[in-house]
């Protein structure tokens, strides 16, 4: 059974958990409701010309208002979130400097990347009045994909810095394992996270010959090389099931979809009125754009993050048939999950709307069930592999 108890979780464990998410859940409704209320009044409230000028300069000035507006006035809350109330719990190094620092990259990355797709917008339905919903749709798939290929060498040095792994065994052990995962990387770093964060992960970025392991200095810090195996093994376990790339799918389909939504309801003359749009190709019509986007991605959120456990689990699964490690298993987990605090048995509701991971707990479960099986199959086929073998011992073969 998937309880805390029953997976090496302490009732003080839990309990922790639990006061460190629910003021980060209320904060979490108040700062979407917050963020759809800035929308409407730029797309409802705000006069007609807020800004000035000929139409590209208009659609991109607003786009940079509405985003920096929105981030305004849900700063103090995403400072509560993100600096005073990640100190209360010791999570986090940064000085209120370094965080505000994080904040404006971010505003300036997320304000130019929607003012480049607002202008695409307005500017395709200018150049096409009447297939305009065709064209914005495979323009914006394309500019998904585009910004999924340059994310990792062009954003992430924007936040932190990497240098090679200096531990040479664990990282041959790494490429090692990326060679039998069968996603070879090109380059094994570390990624200077200790400077904002006391929480540990592990990613793989970046594609073909950019393929590279990233791991944060805090994961070395705490965990030991077997531990660091199994969870970059989950990270290639992604790659080799193709989940980034269904991902990106899914959200070029997103964007599709979006398109479509924007279409039908720019039909409707009377929203168009309140808007003091005349159509796409008015530069009035961002923030309307922008209020419908967020809507639908609240719709779609319970979907997207149950897609999103799945991959997970099969993920996990991944990793333990990778490392056959059951025992590095179960304590990378049990570590990650108290040293980033994550919640151990959150309300049904919320786990459903929210989580983009199975809890600690379940994961911890599934790993063990994946043993027992294992074990049963080996003990069926006459002894089975020695990997099989080792999963029964919960040790792996270097």
């Amino acid at each position: 059974m998937a309880t805390p108890a029953a997976n090496g979780f302490t009732h003080e464990d839990v309990e922790r958990a639990h006061r460190y998410h629910r003021p980060l859940y209320a904060a979490l409704a108040v700062d979407v409701a917050l963020g759809l209320a800035v929308l409407g009044v730029f797309a409802f409230v705000a006069p007609e010309e807020v800004v000035p000028g000929p139409w590209w300069l208009a659609t991109l000035l607003l786009a940079w208002l509405v985003v920096v507006s929105s981030a305004l006035v849900r700063l103090p809350l995403s400072f509560f979130r993100g600096y005073v109330h990640e100190h209360r719990f010791g999570l986090s190094t940064q000085t209120p400097r370094g965080w505000l620092a994080d904040r404006a990259k971010a505003l300036a990355v997320g304000a130019g990347l929607t003012s480049v797709a607002m202008l695409g917008l307005v500017g395709l339905a200018r150049a096409f009045p009447r297939w305009w919903p065709v064209a914005v749709a495979v323009a914006g798939a394309a500019f998904v994909l585009l910004v999924s290929f340059l994310a990792p060498v062009v954003l992430e040095p924007i936040f932190n810095r990497f240098r090679p792994l200096p531990d040479e065994p664990l990282a041959a052990r790494l490429r090692a394992l990326s060679e039998r995962a069968g996603v070879p990387v090109r380059d094994v770093l570390v990624a200077d996270a200790s400077r904002r964060t006391r929480k540990s992960n592990a990613y793989v970025s970046g594609l073909g010959r950019t393929r590279r392991v990233v791991v944060f200095d805090t994961l070395l810090e705490r965990s030991g090389p077997a531990e660091v195996e199994l969870v970059v093994a989950h990270e290639l376990a992604h790659r080799r099931a193709g989940h980034v790339a269904k991902g990106t799918a899914v959200a070029m389909a997103g964007t599709v979809l979006a398109v479509a939504g924007l279409w039908v309801v720019l039909r409707w003359e009377a929203l168009l009125d309140a808007a003091r749009a005349t159509g796409p190709g008015d530069p009035r019509v961002v923030p309307l754009a922008l209020l419908l986007s967020g809507v639908l991605e609240l719709l779609a959120a319970p979907l997207l993050v149950a897609l999103s456990r799945r991959f997970e689990r099969e993920a996990d699964r991944g990793s333990l048939e990778l490392t056959g490690d059951v025992e590095s298993f179960e304590r990378a987990h049990r570590r990650l999950a108290l040293s980033n605090l994550s919640d151990l048995a959150p309300p049904r509701a919320l786990y459903l709307l929210l989580f983009t991971h199975p809890t600690p707990p379940e994961r911890i479960a599934a790993a063990r069930a994946w043993a027992k099986t294992s074990s049963s199959e080996a003990s069926a086929s006459g002894g089975g592999s020695s990997r099989a073998a080792a999963t029964t011992s919960g040790r792996a073969s270097p």
